[in-house]
């Protein structure tokens, strides 16, 4: 997609709070453009960046920088000026944010953590779950995660995406099918997530709202809503509140589905 030719239209999704992590700019497995055009279809209140938003570890081994990506950050700022409240925690991959002193960093709010109360009176821990990397030790997913295998997995998930792309094939993600379906990984997944809840438990609050691990998840723990919002370099994914304060997981593919039927209103009604 080009950049160039993303416009000001009437939004297609209006939310009351939106969440995303692990976008991963300055990687070259971020995929900039498919966020690109969904936040220029997005409205919302308040905007939660939930860590790993520019690769600063992975800009230490290579640069990468393409137009998209500049795109996105000018995106986000925009909102920000435009009236939409920007909440920036940041992760393990931009780690460097953390040293900030919080507050406000060019009309974005920055923290380490932060509790948000949704529109149903809900309390919700806001970290990036880097945090909960002491629960998991790393037993399984080190040889998915951090070394030569996750780079395998992650190199295996690139071409497979352009090879589907080249194809005309719609998004699929080898990196999510591995880890929904390989026992270990399955495992370590299991321990962060009730790690992740048990945080919010011991905090007397209702859930959590995380990212790190790149593998979205709707789910009640024991009285604990859990709710990871996914990444932007294997799954492509979001996590959004409704005006009831009812929380969705939102897939690219049901994205781009829903932007391509919009579409077709307005050419039909034109």
């Amino acid at each position: 997609m080009n950049t160039k030719d993303v416009k000001e239209v009437q939004p297609t999704f209006i939310y009351q709070t939106l969440w995303l992590s692990d976008i991963h700019l300055g990687n070259r497995d971020c995929h900039a453009d498919y966020l690109l055009k969904f936040l220029s279809h997005v409205s919302c209140k308040r905007l939660y960046l939930v860590g790993d938003i520019v690769d600063m570890l992975a800009m230490k081994r290579r640069m990468h920088w393409p137009t998209a990506h500049a795109e996105v950050l000018k995106r986000i700022h925009k909102m920000a000026d435009q009236g939409t409240e920007v909440i920036y925690i940041p992760g393990n991959h931009d780690m460097p944010m953390r040293y900030f002193e919080q507050g406000l960093l060019l009309n974005v709010k920055l923290y380490n953590h932060y509790i948000h109360e949704s529109r149903d009176g809900k309390k919700f821990l806001v970290v990036h779950g880097d945090e909960f990397d002491h629960a998991v030790l790393y037993r399984a997913m080190n040889r998915l995660i951090g070394d030569s295998a996750y780079d395998l997995m992650v190199f295996l998930n690139r071409w497979s995406h352009r090879l589907r792309g080249w194809f005309g094939l719609p998004f699929w993600s080898l990196a999510s099918y591995i880890k929904n379906n390989l026992a270990q990984a399955k495992r370590t997944i299991e321990a962060f997530e009730q790690a992740a809840a048990a945080e919010a438990r011991q905090r007397g609050l209702d859930g959590v709202i995380c990212g790190h691990i790149h593998k979205a998840n709707l789910r009640d723990i024991d009285g604990i809503m859990y709710c990871n919002d996914g990444d932007w370099t294997e799954t492509c994914s979001a996590l959004a509140e409704d005006s009831n304060g009812q929380l969705h997981l939102l897939h690219w593919k049901d994205i781009e589905q829903r932007l391509t039927n919009h579409q077709l209103v307005l050419f039909n009604a034109a």
